[in-house]
Protein backbone atom coordinates (compact mmCIF):
# COMPACT_ATOMS: atom_id res chain seq x y z
CA UNK A 1 0.00 0.00 0.00
CA UNK A 2 1.31 3.23 -0.84
CA UNK A 3 -0.63 5.60 2.15
CA UNK A 4 1.13 8.48 3.14
CA UNK A 5 2.04 8.61 6.40
CA UNK A 6 2.13 11.88 6.56
CA UNK A 7 -0.47 12.83 5.47
CA UNK A 8 0.51 14.95 2.56
CA UNK A 9 4.00 15.49 1.03
CA UNK A 10 5.61 16.95 -1.98
CA UNK A 11 7.23 14.76 -4.12
CA UNK A 12 11.10 14.99 -5.61
CA UNK A 13 9.43 15.16 -8.98
CA UNK A 14 7.24 18.21 -7.57
CA UNK A 15 4.22 16.33 -7.51
CA UNK A 16 1.66 16.27 -4.61
CA UNK A 17 0.94 13.14 -2.82
CA UNK A 18 -2.15 12.79 0.20
CA UNK A 19 -4.32 10.56 1.95
CA UNK A 20 -4.43 7.61 3.87
CA UNK A 21 -7.27 5.26 4.08
CA UNK A 22 -5.93 3.24 7.18
CA UNK A 23 -7.12 5.04 10.17
CA UNK A 24 -10.56 4.66 11.42
CA UNK A 25 -10.68 8.16 12.52
CA UNK A 26 -10.33 11.35 10.50
CA UNK A 27 -6.97 12.76 10.82
CA UNK A 28 -6.21 16.33 8.86
CA UNK A 29 -3.49 18.33 8.20
CA UNK A 30 -4.11 22.25 7.48
CA UNK A 31 -1.77 24.92 6.42
CA UNK A 32 1.04 22.54 4.24
CA UNK A 33 2.46 25.15 1.72
CA UNK A 34 2.97 23.72 -1.67
CA UNK A 35 3.83 26.16 -4.75
CA UNK A 36 2.87 29.51 -2.98
CA UNK A 37 -0.45 28.13 -1.74
CA UNK A 38 -1.78 26.50 1.58
CA UNK A 39 -3.44 22.88 1.15
CA UNK A 40 -5.45 21.14 3.96
CA UNK A 41 -6.46 17.04 3.95
CA UNK A 42 -8.56 15.86 6.17
CA UNK A 43 -8.22 11.49 5.22
CA UNK A 44 -9.31 7.94 6.89
CA UNK A 45 -11.01 5.35 5.65
CA UNK A 46 -14.59 6.69 4.80
CA UNK A 47 -13.20 9.99 2.98
CA UNK A 48 -10.23 12.09 1.53
CA UNK A 49 -10.60 15.59 0.76
CA UNK A 50 -7.97 18.09 -0.32
CA UNK A 51 -8.70 21.95 -0.35
CA UNK A 52 -5.90 24.68 -1.32
CA UNK A 53 -6.50 28.07 0.04
CA UNK A 54 -9.58 26.83 1.36
CA UNK A 55 -11.25 26.01 -1.65
CA UNK A 56 -12.26 22.47 -3.30
CA UNK A 57 -9.66 20.70 -5.31
CA UNK A 58 -10.60 16.67 -4.20
CA UNK A 59 -12.73 14.64 -2.79
CA UNK A 60 -13.32 10.62 -2.30
CA UNK A 61 -15.50 8.45 -0.80
CA UNK A 62 -14.65 6.37 0.53
CA UNK A 63 -10.87 7.49 1.30
CA UNK A 64 -7.86 7.07 -1.50
CA UNK A 65 -4.03 7.43 -1.18
CA UNK A 66 -3.47 9.99 -4.00
CA UNK A 67 -0.18 10.29 -5.56
CA UNK A 68 1.79 12.58 -8.48
CA UNK A 69 -1.15 14.70 -8.32
CA UNK A 70 -0.03 17.41 -10.91
CA UNK A 71 -2.80 20.18 -12.27
CA UNK A 72 -1.80 22.63 -15.14
CA UNK A 73 -4.76 24.80 -16.97
CA UNK A 74 -5.06 22.25 -19.69
CA UNK A 75 -4.76 18.67 -17.28
CA UNK A 76 -5.04 17.49 -13.85
CA UNK A 77 -3.25 14.21 -13.30
CA UNK A 78 -2.54 12.11 -10.62
CA UNK A 79 -2.42 8.14 -9.51
CA UNK A 80 -5.27 6.80 -6.79
CA UNK A 81 -5.68 3.44 -4.65
CA UNK A 82 -8.33 3.12 -3.00
CA UNK A 83 -9.56 -0.22 -0.58
CA UNK A 84 -12.97 -0.40 -2.54
CA UNK A 85 -14.92 1.32 -5.61
CA UNK A 86 -14.43 5.30 -5.23
CA UNK A 87 -16.22 8.08 -6.58
CA UNK A 88 -14.03 10.78 -6.77
CA UNK A 89 -14.62 14.50 -7.69
CA UNK A 90 -11.80 16.96 -8.48
CA UNK A 91 -12.90 20.99 -9.19
CA UNK A 92 -11.64 22.42 -12.51
CA UNK A 93 -12.80 25.13 -14.11
CA UNK A 94 -16.56 26.18 -14.10
CA UNK A 95 -18.83 24.86 -16.88
CA UNK A 96 -16.04 23.33 -19.38
CA UNK A 97 -15.52 19.68 -21.14
CA UNK A 98 -13.22 17.70 -20.36
CA UNK A 99 -11.91 14.03 -21.76
CA UNK A 100 -11.40 11.67 -18.95
CA UNK A 101 -8.62 8.20 -19.17
CA UNK A 102 -8.34 6.08 -16.46
CA UNK A 103 -5.38 4.00 -16.97
CA UNK A 104 -5.00 5.16 -20.41
CA UNK A 105 -8.50 4.09 -21.61
CA UNK A 106 -11.00 7.22 -22.19
CA UNK A 107 -13.85 7.15 -20.61
CA UNK A 108 -15.86 9.61 -22.49
CA UNK A 109 -16.37 13.60 -22.41
CA UNK A 110 -17.80 15.40 -19.05
CA UNK A 111 -18.60 18.91 -18.64
CA UNK A 112 -17.92 20.35 -15.25
CA UNK A 113 -20.87 21.73 -13.51
CA UNK A 114 -21.35 25.90 -13.00
CA UNK A 115 -19.06 25.38 -9.82
CA UNK A 116 -16.30 23.15 -11.64
CA UNK A 117 -17.33 19.99 -10.28
CA UNK A 118 -17.11 17.35 -12.32
CA UNK A 119 -17.23 13.15 -10.50
CA UNK A 120 -15.66 9.62 -11.69
CA UNK A 121 -16.23 6.64 -10.59
CA UNK A 122 -13.61 3.57 -10.45
CA UNK A 123 -13.69 0.23 -9.75
CA UNK A 124 -10.86 -0.41 -7.25
CA UNK A 125 -8.86 -3.80 -6.90
CA UNK A 126 -6.86 -3.11 -3.49
CA UNK A 127 -3.67 -2.47 -3.49
CA UNK A 128 -3.36 -1.33 -7.07
CA UNK A 129 -2.58 2.09 -8.62
CA UNK A 130 -4.67 3.35 -10.60
CA UNK A 131 -3.84 6.97 -13.27
CA UNK A 132 -6.12 9.64 -14.02
CA UNK A 133 -6.22 12.14 -16.52
CA UNK A 134 -8.74 14.86 -16.91
CA UNK A 135 -7.85 17.11 -20.19
CA UNK A 136 -9.40 20.29 -21.11
CA UNK A 137 -11.06 20.07 -24.05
Amino acid sequence: MAVIKELIRKENDGTLSFGNFEFDTKQKKSDFEYEGDLYKVKTFKEITKLEKNGLFVYESVPGTVVTEMKNTDSEMSFMVEGWEDSSITVELEPDTEYKVFVDGTNIGKMKSNLAGKISISIEVEPEKQYKIQVVKL
